[in-house]
């Protein structure tokens, strides 16, 4: 995370959590809700998106949040946490990050492709599927909720009780 984050989570350690505000498509593309609707646009600064990627973490329940200052802001992710694609042979995740050779690869119960890396989970983009079509009947199965389950993610966060006063905000 970047200092300044850090420094202004020390310093005001108590600023309630968000949550339906932010979320990650399955092509890896930072969405904000429009205000006033539950309608998602795609975030188009790369300022912003990259400021995201940078101060993207989990916490102990396996709620993904984007810490924005003292802020967390829950992100409901489409599908997995992290989304990956290929750059040449190499696997970047949606934060521009290398994920690195997959482990393990699965084929879901959507036709969706996963890749498994040192116990974290991805989607494949779709737009690079074509790398995998002729080895489908050879990979493991998956279903969408086994994911969830094995992998320790919560797709769509909701807060905890109120009395943590910093997961109070919807």
């Amino acid at each position: 995370m970047d200092d300044i984050v850090l420094r202004s989570v020390a310093k005001w350690p108590n600023v309630p959590a968000v949550y339906g505000w932010l979320a990650l498509d399955r092509r890896g593309n930072w969405l904000l809700r429009a205000p006033g609707v539950e309608r998602f646009e795609r975030i188009g600064n790369a300022a912003l998106r990259d400021f995201i990627a940078r101060n993207y973490a989990a916490d102990s329940r396996g709620c993904w949040y984007f810490q924005n200052g003292p802020q967390r802001v829950y992100v409901r992710l489409a599908y997995t946490p992290h989304v990956v694609h290929f750059d040449n042979d190499a696997l970047i995740d949606h934060c521009g990050r290398l994920f690195g050779e997959a482990e393990k690869v699965f084929l879901d119960d959507e036709g969706s492709v996963l890749i498994e890396k040192e116990g974290k989970i991805a989607l494949l983009d779709d737009r690079d599927l074509e790398r995998f079509a002729d080895s489908g009947e050879r990979m493991p199965r998956i279903s969408r909720a086994e994911a969830a389950m094995r992998f320790g993610y919560v797709a769509e966060p909701q807060p905890e009780p109120a009395s943590n006063p910093r997961d109070s905000l919807r």
